[in-house]
Protein backbone atom coordinates (compact mmCIF):
# COMPACT_ATOMS: atom_id res chain seq x y z
CA UNK A 1 0.00 0.00 0.00
CA UNK A 2 1.34 3.41 -0.76
CA UNK A 3 1.63 6.35 1.04
CA UNK A 4 -1.47 8.11 -0.22
CA UNK A 5 -3.80 4.79 0.04
CA UNK A 6 -2.43 4.59 3.94
CA UNK A 7 -3.93 8.22 4.24
CA UNK A 8 -7.17 7.53 2.46
CA UNK A 9 -7.74 4.29 4.67
CA UNK A 10 -7.40 6.40 7.74
CA UNK A 11 -9.74 8.69 6.34
CA UNK A 12 -12.46 6.47 5.90
CA UNK A 13 -11.71 4.57 9.54
CA UNK A 14 -11.70 8.15 10.96
CA UNK A 15 -15.23 8.39 9.59
CA UNK A 16 -14.90 11.55 7.14
CA UNK A 17 -15.64 11.08 3.44
CA UNK A 18 -12.99 9.43 1.59
CA UNK A 19 -11.62 11.25 -1.60
CA UNK A 20 -13.49 9.83 -4.07
CA UNK A 21 -16.82 10.62 -2.77
CA UNK A 22 -17.92 13.79 -4.56
CA UNK A 23 -14.77 13.80 -6.71
CA UNK A 24 -14.67 15.38 -10.08
CA UNK A 25 -12.80 13.41 -12.73
CA UNK A 26 -11.56 14.29 -15.60
CA UNK A 27 -11.19 11.36 -18.80
CA UNK A 28 -8.74 11.34 -20.69
CA UNK A 29 -8.91 9.57 -24.54
CA UNK A 30 -5.24 9.52 -25.00
CA UNK A 31 -5.26 8.85 -28.59
CA UNK A 32 -6.50 12.41 -28.87
CA UNK A 33 -5.02 14.72 -25.74
CA UNK A 34 -1.34 15.46 -26.81
CA UNK A 35 1.35 13.95 -29.59
CA UNK A 36 4.50 14.19 -27.81
CA UNK A 37 6.11 12.05 -30.88
CA UNK A 38 4.85 13.40 -33.78
CA UNK A 39 3.23 10.50 -35.38
CA UNK A 40 -0.54 12.41 -34.98
CA UNK A 41 -1.67 10.24 -32.58
CA UNK A 42 -1.97 11.05 -28.81
CA UNK A 43 0.57 9.32 -25.94
CA UNK A 44 1.71 8.80 -22.41
CA UNK A 45 4.17 11.36 -22.40
CA UNK A 46 2.18 13.69 -24.32
CA UNK A 47 -0.58 13.22 -21.60
CA UNK A 48 2.12 13.85 -18.66
CA UNK A 49 3.51 16.64 -20.85
CA UNK A 50 -0.03 18.34 -20.08
CA UNK A 51 -1.10 17.50 -16.88
CA UNK A 52 -1.04 21.04 -15.62
CA UNK A 53 -3.96 21.60 -17.77
CA UNK A 54 -6.25 19.27 -15.52
CA UNK A 55 -4.64 20.23 -12.25
CA UNK A 56 -5.31 23.89 -12.61
CA UNK A 57 -8.95 22.59 -13.35
CA UNK A 58 -9.36 21.57 -10.03
CA UNK A 59 -10.23 18.40 -10.40
CA UNK A 60 -9.51 15.48 -7.95
CA UNK A 61 -8.48 12.37 -10.53
CA UNK A 62 -7.99 11.42 -14.07
CA UNK A 63 -9.46 8.74 -15.90
CA UNK A 64 -7.30 7.45 -18.62
CA UNK A 65 -9.41 5.61 -21.19
CA UNK A 66 -7.35 2.05 -22.35
CA UNK A 67 -3.88 2.11 -23.32
CA UNK A 68 -2.86 -1.44 -23.42
CA UNK A 69 -1.67 -3.39 -25.85
CA UNK A 70 -3.98 -3.78 -28.47
CA UNK A 71 -4.86 -4.25 -32.81
CA UNK A 72 -6.96 -1.36 -31.99
CA UNK A 73 -9.93 -2.61 -33.88
CA UNK A 74 -12.13 -0.82 -31.30
CA UNK A 75 -9.07 1.63 -30.39
CA UNK A 76 -7.97 -0.29 -27.26
CA UNK A 77 -11.35 -2.09 -25.83
CA UNK A 78 -10.05 -4.72 -27.51
CA UNK A 79 -7.42 -6.03 -25.25
CA UNK A 80 -4.00 -7.74 -26.08
CA UNK A 81 -2.08 -8.02 -23.35
CA UNK A 82 -3.50 -6.82 -20.23
CA UNK A 83 -0.30 -5.75 -18.30
CA UNK A 84 1.67 -3.85 -21.14
CA UNK A 85 1.28 -0.58 -22.72
CA UNK A 86 0.76 -0.55 -26.83
CA UNK A 87 3.77 1.22 -28.54
CA UNK A 88 1.66 3.95 -29.81
CA UNK A 89 1.32 4.86 -26.75
CA UNK A 90 4.51 4.57 -24.95
CA UNK A 91 6.14 2.05 -22.41
CA UNK A 92 5.59 1.33 -18.94
CA UNK A 93 8.02 3.42 -17.96
CA UNK A 94 6.19 6.05 -19.20
CA UNK A 95 3.11 4.99 -17.40
CA UNK A 96 5.34 4.95 -14.03
CA UNK A 97 6.36 8.85 -14.99
CA UNK A 98 2.89 9.40 -15.63
CA UNK A 99 1.48 8.33 -12.01
CA UNK A 100 4.59 9.97 -10.21
CA UNK A 101 3.81 13.20 -12.07
CA UNK A 102 -0.23 13.06 -11.50
CA UNK A 103 0.75 12.19 -7.68
CA UNK A 104 3.22 15.25 -7.51
CA UNK A 105 0.67 17.19 -8.68
CA UNK A 106 -2.59 16.08 -6.03
CA UNK A 107 -4.04 13.97 -9.18
CA UNK A 108 -5.33 10.08 -8.36
CA UNK A 109 -4.55 8.05 -11.85
CA UNK A 110 -8.08 5.72 -12.39
CA UNK A 111 -7.43 3.44 -15.84
CA UNK A 112 -10.01 1.19 -17.40
CA UNK A 113 -10.30 -2.70 -17.11
CA UNK A 114 -12.25 -4.22 -19.75
CA UNK A 115 -12.98 -7.51 -18.62
CA UNK A 116 -15.81 -8.50 -20.56
CA UNK A 117 -13.73 -9.29 -23.44
CA UNK A 118 -10.49 -9.42 -24.74
CA UNK A 119 -8.54 -9.09 -28.35
CA UNK A 120 -8.80 -12.09 -30.53
CA UNK A 121 -4.82 -11.57 -30.60
CA UNK A 122 -4.87 -12.08 -26.85
CA UNK A 123 -2.90 -14.89 -26.12
CA UNK A 124 -5.37 -16.94 -23.83
CA UNK A 125 -7.49 -16.33 -27.21
CA UNK A 126 -4.76 -17.63 -29.34
CA UNK A 127 -4.58 -21.00 -27.10
CA UNK A 128 -8.73 -20.86 -26.52
CA UNK A 129 -9.24 -21.40 -30.11
CA UNK A 130 -6.70 -24.05 -30.85
CA UNK A 131 -8.28 -27.56 -29.19
CA UNK A 132 -11.52 -28.11 -27.36
CA UNK A 133 -8.75 -29.32 -24.09
CA UNK A 134 -6.38 -27.71 -22.05
CA UNK A 135 -6.33 -24.82 -19.66
CA UNK A 136 -7.58 -21.99 -22.08
CA UNK A 137 -9.99 -24.34 -23.40
CA UNK A 138 -12.85 -23.31 -21.15
CA UNK A 139 -11.74 -19.34 -20.47
CA UNK A 140 -13.96 -17.84 -23.68
CA UNK A 141 -17.48 -18.85 -24.40
CA UNK A 142 -17.65 -21.69 -27.09
CA UNK A 143 -20.74 -23.56 -28.10
CA UNK A 144 -21.15 -26.39 -31.20
CA UNK A 145 -23.47 -25.23 -33.85
CA UNK A 146 -27.33 -26.06 -34.29
CA UNK A 147 -28.19 -28.84 -36.52
CA UNK A 148 -28.28 -27.06 -39.57
CA UNK A 149 -25.24 -25.38 -38.60
CA UNK A 150 -26.43 -21.72 -37.50
CA UNK A 151 -25.52 -20.00 -34.45
CA UNK A 152 -26.49 -21.40 -30.88
CA UNK A 153 -28.54 -18.66 -30.32
CA UNK A 154 -29.95 -15.69 -31.90
CA UNK A 155 -28.15 -13.34 -29.86
CA UNK A 156 -27.24 -10.36 -31.61
CA UNK A 157 -24.13 -7.92 -31.34
CA UNK A 158 -23.89 -3.88 -30.37
CA UNK A 159 -21.91 -3.15 -33.33
CA UNK A 160 -24.27 -5.11 -36.12
CA UNK A 161 -25.20 -9.10 -36.55
CA UNK A 162 -25.23 -12.33 -34.94
CA UNK A 163 -22.95 -12.30 -31.74
CA UNK A 164 -21.27 -15.40 -32.77
CA UNK A 165 -18.78 -16.02 -35.03
CA UNK A 166 -17.47 -19.47 -36.72
CA UNK A 167 -14.02 -20.69 -35.73
CA UNK A 168 -13.24 -23.58 -37.95
CA UNK A 169 -10.01 -24.46 -35.82
CA UNK A 170 -12.46 -25.81 -33.17
CA UNK A 171 -15.33 -26.25 -35.05
CA UNK A 172 -17.44 -23.89 -32.88
CA UNK A 173 -18.69 -20.94 -32.68
CA UNK A 174 -17.42 -18.28 -30.17
CA UNK A 175 -19.18 -15.41 -28.31
CA UNK A 176 -18.87 -11.76 -29.00
CA UNK A 177 -21.49 -9.09 -27.90
CA UNK A 178 -19.44 -6.41 -29.88
CA UNK A 179 -17.02 -6.88 -32.76
CA UNK A 180 -16.27 -10.36 -34.00
CA UNK A 181 -12.52 -9.41 -32.66
CA UNK A 182 -13.56 -8.86 -29.37
CA UNK A 183 -14.51 -12.28 -28.07
CA UNK A 184 -16.39 -13.17 -25.06
CA UNK A 185 -14.38 -13.92 -22.12
CA UNK A 186 -15.90 -16.76 -19.68
CA UNK A 187 -16.37 -14.93 -16.70
CA UNK A 188 -18.13 -17.83 -15.15
CA UNK A 189 -14.69 -20.11 -14.57
CA UNK A 190 -13.06 -18.93 -11.73
CA UNK A 191 -9.45 -19.26 -13.44
CA UNK A 192 -10.49 -15.85 -15.45
CA UNK A 193 -11.29 -14.18 -12.80
CA UNK A 194 -7.79 -14.79 -10.94
CA UNK A 195 -6.20 -13.74 -14.00
CA UNK A 196 -7.79 -10.54 -14.58
CA UNK A 197 -7.78 -9.97 -10.36
CA UNK A 198 -3.74 -10.52 -11.07
CA UNK A 199 -4.22 -7.82 -14.07
CA UNK A 200 -5.63 -5.24 -11.54
CA UNK A 201 -2.97 -6.40 -8.90
CA UNK A 202 -0.21 -5.72 -11.32
CA UNK A 203 -1.65 -1.88 -12.11
CA UNK A 204 -2.61 -1.31 -8.44
CA UNK A 205 1.28 -2.15 -7.58
CA UNK A 206 2.22 0.40 -10.16
CA UNK A 207 0.31 2.94 -7.88
CA UNK A 208 -3.24 3.17 -9.69
CA UNK A 209 -5.81 4.84 -7.25
CA UNK A 210 -9.17 3.27 -9.15
CA UNK A 211 -10.78 1.53 -11.77
CA UNK A 212 -13.23 1.95 -14.27
CA UNK A 213 -14.73 -1.23 -15.20
CA UNK A 214 -16.22 -1.21 -18.70
CA UNK A 215 -19.16 -2.67 -19.84
CA UNK A 216 -19.31 -4.51 -16.74
CA UNK A 217 -22.76 -6.21 -16.88
CA UNK A 218 -21.59 -7.44 -20.25
CA UNK A 219 -19.15 -10.07 -18.28
CA UNK A 220 -20.98 -12.50 -17.76
CA UNK A 221 -23.97 -14.39 -19.75
CA UNK A 222 -26.78 -17.31 -19.25
CA UNK A 223 -24.79 -21.00 -19.76
CA UNK A 224 -27.57 -22.16 -21.44
CA UNK A 225 -27.59 -19.84 -24.00
CA UNK A 226 -31.28 -19.02 -24.51
CA UNK A 227 -32.48 -17.30 -26.78
CA UNK A 228 -33.38 -13.41 -26.10
CA UNK A 229 -37.52 -12.35 -26.80
CA UNK A 230 -37.92 -9.92 -28.56
CA UNK A 231 -38.37 -6.16 -28.14
CA UNK A 232 -41.48 -4.26 -28.55
CA UNK A 233 -41.75 -1.92 -30.78
CA UNK A 234 -41.26 1.61 -29.05
CA UNK A 235 -41.50 3.70 -32.87
CA UNK A 236 -37.55 4.58 -32.59
CA UNK A 237 -35.47 3.86 -35.76
CA UNK A 238 -33.71 0.72 -34.96
CA UNK A 239 -30.46 0.60 -36.83
CA UNK A 240 -29.22 -2.47 -35.81
CA UNK A 241 -30.07 -6.26 -35.51
CA UNK A 242 -29.06 -5.52 -31.49
CA UNK A 243 -32.31 -3.18 -30.51
CA UNK A 244 -34.45 -5.66 -32.01
CA UNK A 245 -34.20 -7.88 -28.84
CA UNK A 246 -34.72 -7.44 -24.53
CA UNK A 247 -30.82 -8.45 -23.79
CA UNK A 248 -32.08 -10.85 -20.85
CA UNK A 249 -29.69 -13.67 -21.72
CA UNK A 250 -26.52 -12.18 -23.64
CA UNK A 251 -25.86 -10.27 -20.53
CA UNK A 252 -26.32 -9.12 -17.16
CA UNK A 253 -26.18 -12.74 -14.97
CA UNK A 254 -26.54 -12.18 -11.60
CA UNK A 255 -23.55 -14.28 -10.27
CA UNK A 256 -22.03 -10.68 -11.63
CA UNK A 257 -21.93 -9.21 -8.06
CA UNK A 258 -20.04 -12.01 -6.60
CA UNK A 259 -17.18 -11.31 -8.88
CA UNK A 260 -17.52 -7.87 -7.95
CA UNK A 261 -17.44 -8.82 -4.48
CA UNK A 262 -13.75 -10.27 -5.62
CA UNK A 263 -12.54 -6.90 -7.32
CA UNK A 264 -13.53 -4.71 -4.42
CA UNK A 265 -11.75 -7.04 -2.09
CA UNK A 266 -8.69 -6.90 -4.00
CA UNK A 267 -9.20 -2.99 -4.00
CA UNK A 268 -9.93 -2.93 -0.22
CA UNK A 269 -6.13 -4.43 0.67
CA UNK A 270 -4.59 -1.53 -1.44
CA UNK A 271 -6.08 0.99 0.88
CA UNK A 272 -8.93 3.34 -0.27
CA UNK A 273 -8.53 2.24 -4.36
CA UNK A 274 -12.17 4.15 -6.15
CA UNK A 275 -14.40 1.01 -8.58
CA UNK A 276 -16.53 2.56 -10.45
CA UNK A 277 -18.95 0.31 -13.42
CA UNK A 278 -20.08 1.94 -16.66
CA UNK A 279 -23.41 0.00 -17.00
CA UNK A 280 -26.10 0.17 -20.05
CA UNK A 281 -29.03 -1.06 -21.19
CA UNK A 282 -32.85 -1.38 -20.41
CA UNK A 283 -31.58 -2.88 -16.69
CA UNK A 284 -28.68 -0.53 -15.69
CA UNK A 285 -30.09 1.53 -13.01
CA UNK A 286 -31.61 -1.98 -11.31
CA UNK A 287 -28.22 -3.20 -11.90
CA UNK A 288 -26.11 -0.34 -11.17
CA UNK A 289 -28.01 -0.30 -7.49
CA UNK A 290 -26.86 -4.18 -7.56
CA UNK A 291 -23.43 -3.25 -8.67
CA UNK A 292 -23.12 -0.85 -5.85
CA UNK A 293 -24.95 -2.34 -2.91
CA UNK A 294 -23.36 -2.32 0.85
CA UNK A 295 -19.52 -2.03 1.63
CA UNK A 296 -18.73 -5.08 0.13
CA UNK A 297 -19.52 -4.12 -3.58
CA UNK A 298 -18.27 -1.41 -6.08
CA UNK A 299 -17.28 2.17 -4.98
CA UNK A 300 -19.83 4.00 -7.57
CA UNK A 301 -21.64 3.31 -11.22
CA UNK A 302 -22.41 5.88 -13.88
CA UNK A 303 -24.60 4.87 -17.08
CA UNK A 304 -26.24 6.32 -19.82
CA UNK A 305 -29.12 9.13 -18.36
CA UNK A 306 -27.70 12.09 -20.10
CA UNK A 307 -24.96 10.53 -22.52
CA UNK A 308 -27.70 9.58 -24.92
CA UNK A 309 -30.19 12.11 -24.14
CA UNK A 310 -31.45 13.69 -26.99
CA UNK A 311 -32.46 17.30 -24.97
CA UNK A 312 -31.23 18.21 -21.44
CA UNK A 313 -34.46 18.94 -19.26
CA UNK A 314 -35.72 19.64 -15.67
CA UNK A 315 -37.38 16.26 -15.67
CA UNK A 316 -34.25 14.30 -16.86
CA UNK A 317 -32.23 15.53 -14.36
CA UNK A 318 -34.78 15.34 -11.21
CA UNK A 319 -35.63 11.93 -12.04
CA UNK A 320 -31.47 10.98 -12.73
CA UNK A 321 -31.23 12.27 -9.20
CA UNK A 322 -34.36 10.66 -7.88
CA UNK A 323 -32.96 6.99 -8.89
CA UNK A 324 -30.06 7.50 -6.21
CA UNK A 325 -31.50 8.80 -2.72
CA UNK A 326 -29.45 8.73 -0.14
CA UNK A 327 -29.67 5.88 2.13
CA UNK A 328 -28.46 3.39 4.05
CA UNK A 329 -26.81 0.63 1.95
CA UNK A 330 -27.22 2.98 -0.86
CA UNK A 331 -24.41 3.02 -3.72
CA UNK A 332 -23.05 6.72 -4.85
CA UNK A 333 -23.56 7.84 -8.33
CA UNK A 334 -20.95 9.03 -11.18
CA UNK A 335 -22.67 11.73 -13.91
CA UNK A 336 -21.24 12.49 -17.25
CA UNK A 337 -22.90 14.50 -19.84
CA UNK A 338 -20.41 13.78 -22.26
CA UNK A 339 -17.55 10.55 -22.85
CA UNK A 340 -15.86 8.38 -26.01
CA UNK A 341 -18.44 6.75 -27.13
CA UNK A 342 -21.26 9.59 -27.07
CA UNK A 343 -21.87 13.07 -29.12
CA UNK A 344 -20.73 16.10 -27.55
CA UNK A 345 -23.26 17.26 -25.43
CA UNK A 346 -23.35 21.10 -26.71
CA UNK A 347 -24.01 19.23 -30.37
CA UNK A 348 -27.24 17.32 -28.48
CA UNK A 349 -28.64 19.77 -26.28
CA UNK A 350 -28.41 23.30 -27.97
CA UNK A 351 -28.91 25.35 -31.26
CA UNK A 352 -25.65 26.64 -32.71
CA UNK A 353 -25.94 29.99 -31.65
CA UNK A 354 -27.20 29.19 -28.08
CA UNK A 355 -24.04 27.02 -27.18
CA UNK A 356 -22.09 29.68 -25.33
CA UNK A 357 -24.98 30.53 -22.84
CA UNK A 358 -25.78 27.16 -22.74
CA UNK A 359 -22.18 25.75 -22.00
CA UNK A 360 -22.27 27.82 -18.73
CA UNK A 361 -25.31 27.22 -17.60
CA UNK A 362 -24.19 23.54 -18.31
CA UNK A 363 -21.02 23.54 -15.82
CA UNK A 364 -23.25 25.10 -13.03
CA UNK A 365 -25.57 22.36 -13.48
CA UNK A 366 -22.82 19.55 -13.60
CA UNK A 367 -21.00 20.91 -10.80
CA UNK A 368 -24.38 20.83 -8.82
CA UNK A 369 -25.18 17.33 -8.78
CA UNK A 370 -25.21 15.18 -6.40
CA UNK A 371 -22.49 12.42 -6.93
CA UNK A 372 -18.86 12.40 -8.33
CA UNK A 373 -18.76 14.11 -11.71
CA UNK A 374 -16.99 13.49 -14.69
CA UNK A 375 -15.57 16.28 -17.55
CA UNK A 376 -14.75 14.31 -20.64
CA UNK A 377 -11.66 16.11 -22.23
CA UNK A 378 -12.79 19.38 -24.07
CA UNK A 379 -15.85 19.73 -21.95
CA UNK A 380 -14.06 22.89 -20.08
CA UNK A 381 -13.39 24.46 -23.85
CA UNK A 382 -17.08 24.20 -25.08
CA UNK A 383 -15.65 21.39 -27.68
CA UNK A 384 -18.53 20.25 -30.09
CA UNK A 385 -19.22 17.64 -32.01
CA UNK A 386 -17.28 17.58 -35.13
CA UNK A 387 -18.97 16.23 -38.13
CA UNK A 388 -16.43 13.54 -40.08
CA UNK A 389 -16.60 12.51 -43.83
CA UNK A 390 -16.96 8.79 -44.66
CA UNK A 391 -14.05 8.87 -45.80
CA UNK A 392 -11.87 9.84 -42.74
CA UNK A 393 -14.12 7.52 -40.05
CA UNK A 394 -12.13 5.39 -37.91
CA UNK A 395 -15.15 4.39 -35.77
CA UNK A 396 -16.07 0.47 -37.04
CA UNK A 397 -19.87 0.86 -35.37
CA UNK A 398 -20.33 4.07 -37.61
CA UNK A 399 -18.27 2.22 -40.60
CA UNK A 400 -20.80 -0.50 -40.82
CA UNK A 401 -24.59 1.85 -39.76
CA UNK A 402 -23.74 4.97 -41.85
CA UNK A 403 -24.86 7.27 -41.98
CA UNK A 404 -27.67 6.38 -39.47
CA UNK A 405 -25.15 6.09 -36.67
CA UNK A 406 -23.57 9.45 -35.74
CA UNK A 407 -20.18 8.22 -35.25
CA UNK A 408 -18.25 8.31 -32.04
CA UNK A 409 -15.30 9.79 -33.70
CA UNK A 410 -16.35 13.26 -33.62
CA UNK A 411 -16.38 13.34 -29.74
CA UNK A 412 -12.81 12.09 -29.90
CA UNK A 413 -10.82 14.15 -32.17
CA UNK A 414 -7.89 15.66 -30.63
CA UNK A 415 -7.40 18.70 -28.47
CA UNK A 416 -6.65 21.89 -29.62
CA UNK A 417 -4.24 23.50 -27.75
CA UNK A 418 -3.15 26.44 -29.44
CA UNK A 419 -5.17 28.18 -32.01
CA UNK A 420 -2.56 29.60 -34.19
CA UNK A 421 -1.05 25.86 -34.86
CA UNK A 422 -1.61 24.12 -37.99
CA UNK A 423 -2.82 21.29 -35.85
CA UNK A 424 -4.48 23.07 -33.07
CA UNK A 425 -0.91 22.58 -30.83
CA UNK A 426 -2.16 18.36 -30.47
CA UNK A 427 1.15 17.61 -32.70
CA UNK A 428 3.82 18.10 -35.55
CA UNK A 429 1.83 15.88 -37.61
CA UNK A 430 -1.53 15.75 -39.05
CA UNK A 431 -3.69 14.28 -36.66
CA UNK A 432 -5.54 10.74 -36.39
CA UNK A 433 -8.72 12.80 -36.67
CA UNK A 434 -9.44 16.24 -38.08
CA UNK A 435 -10.05 18.77 -34.72
CA UNK A 436 -12.44 20.78 -36.92
CA UNK A 437 -12.43 24.30 -37.12
CA UNK A 438 -15.15 24.96 -34.72
CA UNK A 439 -12.81 24.04 -31.98
CA UNK A 440 -9.97 25.13 -32.63
CA UNK A 441 -11.12 28.68 -32.28
CA UNK A 442 -11.81 27.62 -28.69
CA UNK A 443 -8.26 26.36 -27.83
CA UNK A 444 -7.01 26.53 -24.40
CA UNK A 445 -4.36 29.13 -25.50
CA UNK A 446 -6.99 31.47 -26.15
CA UNK A 447 -9.62 30.66 -23.32
CA UNK A 448 -6.87 30.15 -20.04
CA UNK A 449 -6.44 34.07 -20.06
CA UNK A 450 -9.79 34.86 -20.39
CA UNK A 451 -11.40 36.10 -17.37
CA UNK A 452 -15.25 35.44 -19.25
CA UNK A 453 -14.08 31.97 -20.74
CA UNK A 454 -15.56 28.62 -20.33
CA UNK A 455 -12.47 27.43 -19.26
CA UNK A 456 -12.20 29.76 -16.13
CA UNK A 457 -15.16 29.50 -15.20
CA UNK A 458 -15.14 25.68 -15.00
CA UNK A 459 -12.17 26.38 -12.91
CA UNK A 460 -13.93 28.44 -10.89
CA UNK A 461 -17.08 26.24 -9.77
CA UNK A 462 -14.53 23.08 -9.17
CA UNK A 463 -12.80 25.11 -6.71
CA UNK A 464 -16.31 25.97 -5.50
CA UNK A 465 -17.21 22.23 -5.43
CA UNK A 466 -14.09 21.69 -3.25
CA UNK A 467 -14.85 24.62 -0.87
CA UNK A 468 -18.37 23.94 -0.25
CA UNK A 469 -19.17 20.78 1.46
CA UNK A 470 -22.69 20.71 1.10
CA UNK A 471 -21.95 20.99 -3.11
CA UNK A 472 -19.17 17.84 -2.77
CA UNK A 473 -21.08 15.52 -0.87
CA UNK A 474 -24.47 16.92 0.71
CA UNK A 475 -27.63 16.08 0.09
CA UNK A 476 -30.13 16.92 -2.64
CA UNK A 477 -33.73 17.65 -3.15
CA UNK A 478 -35.62 18.40 -6.13
CA UNK A 479 -38.00 21.42 -4.53
CA UNK A 480 -39.21 22.69 -8.49
CA UNK A 481 -39.01 20.85 -11.52
CA UNK A 482 -41.45 22.03 -14.67
CA UNK A 483 -40.84 22.17 -18.40
CA UNK A 484 -37.96 24.64 -18.43
CA UNK A 485 -36.66 25.49 -14.53
CA UNK A 486 -35.00 23.45 -12.06
CA UNK A 487 -34.64 23.97 -8.57
CA UNK A 488 -32.82 21.80 -5.98
CA UNK A 489 -31.03 22.24 -2.27
CA UNK A 490 -27.86 21.01 -1.60
CA UNK A 491 -27.39 20.21 2.18
CA UNK A 492 -25.14 19.07 4.83
CA UNK A 493 -23.93 19.92 8.47
CA UNK A 494 -26.35 23.37 8.41
CA UNK A 495 -25.43 24.63 5.35
CA UNK A 496 -27.63 25.11 2.48
CA UNK A 497 -27.37 26.12 -1.49
CA UNK A 498 -30.06 26.67 -3.59
CA UNK A 499 -29.68 25.62 -7.07
CA UNK A 500 -31.70 27.63 -9.73
CA UNK A 501 -31.65 26.38 -13.57
CA UNK A 502 -33.35 27.68 -16.59
CA UNK A 503 -32.37 25.09 -18.65
CA UNK A 504 -34.72 27.08 -21.54
CA UNK A 505 -33.62 29.92 -24.12
CA UNK A 506 -36.44 31.99 -23.01
CA UNK A 507 -36.65 34.61 -19.90
CA UNK A 508 -38.68 32.34 -17.36
CA UNK A 509 -40.73 33.45 -14.00
CA UNK A 510 -38.43 32.91 -11.24
CA UNK A 511 -40.49 29.52 -9.78
CA UNK A 512 -40.59 30.05 -5.88
CA UNK A 513 -42.95 31.69 -4.05
CA UNK A 514 -39.90 34.20 -2.97
CA UNK A 515 -36.32 35.03 -4.27
CA UNK A 516 -33.53 33.49 -2.32
CA UNK A 517 -32.10 34.79 0.69
CA UNK A 518 -28.67 34.96 1.44
CA UNK A 519 -25.34 35.08 -0.56
CA UNK A 520 -25.02 34.45 -4.33
CA UNK A 521 -21.90 31.91 -4.54
CA UNK A 522 -22.18 31.90 -8.28
CA UNK A 523 -24.84 33.23 -11.26
CA UNK A 524 -24.00 32.96 -15.29
CA UNK A 525 -26.22 34.29 -18.15
CA UNK A 526 -27.85 37.12 -15.77
CA UNK A 527 -29.42 35.05 -13.20
CA UNK A 528 -30.49 36.85 -10.19
CA UNK A 529 -31.95 35.67 -7.07
CA UNK A 530 -35.39 36.40 -8.19
CA UNK A 531 -35.02 36.36 -11.96
CA UNK A 532 -34.00 33.79 -14.40
CA UNK A 533 -32.93 35.00 -18.14
CA UNK A 534 -32.61 32.13 -20.96
CA UNK A 535 -30.02 29.77 -19.71
CA UNK A 536 -29.30 31.44 -16.29
CA UNK A 537 -27.69 29.62 -13.45
CA UNK A 538 -27.69 30.61 -10.04
CA UNK A 539 -26.44 29.29 -6.80
CA UNK A 540 -27.18 30.99 -3.36
CA UNK A 541 -25.59 30.06 0.19
CA UNK A 542 -28.90 30.15 2.30
CA UNK A 543 -29.66 32.11 5.37
CA UNK A 544 -32.80 31.96 7.67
Amino acid sequence: MNRLSRIDAAISQSGLHPWWRGAAIYQVYPRSYMDANGDGIGDLPGLTARLDHIADLGVDAIWVSPFFTSPMKDFGYDVADYCDVDPIFGTLADFDALVERAHDLGLKVLIDQVYAHTSDEHDWFVQSRQRRTGDKADWYVWADAKPDGSPPSNWQSVFGGPAWTWDARRGQYYLHNFLPGQPQLNCHNPAVQDALLAAARFWLDRGVDGFRLDALNFAMHDPALTDNPPAPDDGKVRTRPFDFQLHLHNQSHPAIATFIERIRALCDAYGAIFTMAEVGGMNALAEMHNFTQGEARLNSAYGFDFLYADALTPGLVAGALANWPDGSGMGWPSWAFENHDAPRALSRWCAAGERDAFARMKAVLLTALRGNIILYQGEELGLTQVDIPFVQLQDPEAIANWPLTLSRDGARTPMPWAAQDEHGGFSRAAPWLPLGEDNLARAADRQAGDPSSLLTLTRQLLALRQSIPALRTGSAEVIHADAHCLVMRRRQDGQSILCAFNLSGKTQAWPLAGPARGRTVVTVNGAEPGALPPFAAILVEETE
